[in-house]
């Protein structure tokens, strides 16, 4: 009995213990499947890219701070990161959330345009930085749909009757320019969004583009995003919460 199970072990295991024909060694199989790093470099550089490219296309993104229109919230050459994926849900921009869109009349137009080089080319296609050729604008949203935004005198900025307290205005700055354009009442119609500047005193925003087509209103449609961190320099990081002025009885019509 023992030398029958002795003898049908062996025709298993073949010759000295060994595997039966065609059966290799666990770690003969794992050596034919690894590949030298140098070649599955390229591959994972390719997972990568499209990862990168998928994350700026629909969760987030960053954007240079290119003026001092949002001082002292932004600064010159801040990078923020911008919430792509909400919009995607359905819904709309909200008041005093600092928001990134796409030019919608020719704001930008005589400003000066420089020419991306390669590296930033490729940054921007990953969502590292804009991408080349967009032109975008961020600003702070301050009225919605059917609400009333007016500015008399040095202020302050009033939405839908109420008075904003607004302590992210910049310092020495009044909540209303007293200049022309920034004196006016609107009241903003359907789809689009009343936006202005922390800086206000230094901010081309919704003020200064009513006599164009839209009356300084921007699209919803095209808002790309709401700005939630400020990832760059380090020292600067911090996030970008709605101020509670906007929370306050009332103020939603």
């Amino acid at each position: 009995m023992s030398d029958l199970a002795t003898e049908e072990r062996s025709e298993r295991e073949g010759p000295e213990g060994s595997p039966p024909d065609g059966a290799a060694p666990a770690a003969g199989r794992a050596a034919k499947r690894r590949r030298p790093f140098w070649i599955e470099l390229p591959f994972l550089a390719g997972i990568a890219l499209v990862l990168a490219f998928l994350i700026k296309t629909f969760l987030l993104q960053a954007f240079l701070i290119p003026s001092g229109s949002m001082q002292n919230t932004l600064q010159v050459d801040d990078r923020v990161l911008v919430d792509k994926l909400t919009p995607w849900f359905g819904a709309e921009p909200d008041r005093g959330e600092v928001v990134v869109f796409r030019d919608p009349g020719d704001w930008l137009v005589g400003r000066p345009v420089t020419k991306p080089t390669t590296l930033q080319k490729a940054l921007g296609f990953v969502g590292l930085m804009p991408a080349a050729g967009e032109q975008h604008l961020i600003k702070r949203v301050v009225g919605v749909a059917g609400d009333t935004v007016e500015c008399k005198g040095t202020g302050p900025l009033k939405v839908n009757g109420k008075a904003l307290t607004e302590p992210y205005v910049f310092q020495g700055n009044t909540a209303c320019s007293t200049d022309p354009e920034g004196q006016f009442e609107v009241t903003v119609p359907a789809g689009h969004l009343w936006v202005m500047g922390d800086h206000r005193q230094s901010s081309q925003d919704s003020r200064y583009h009513r006599n164009d087509p839209r009356g300084g209103m921007v699209p919803v449609t095209d808002v790309v995003g709401r700005a939630v961190v400020v990832a760059w320099p380090l020292s600067h990081w911090s996030t970008l919460p709605v101020p509670d002025t906007f929370d306050q009885p009332g103020l939603t019509h």
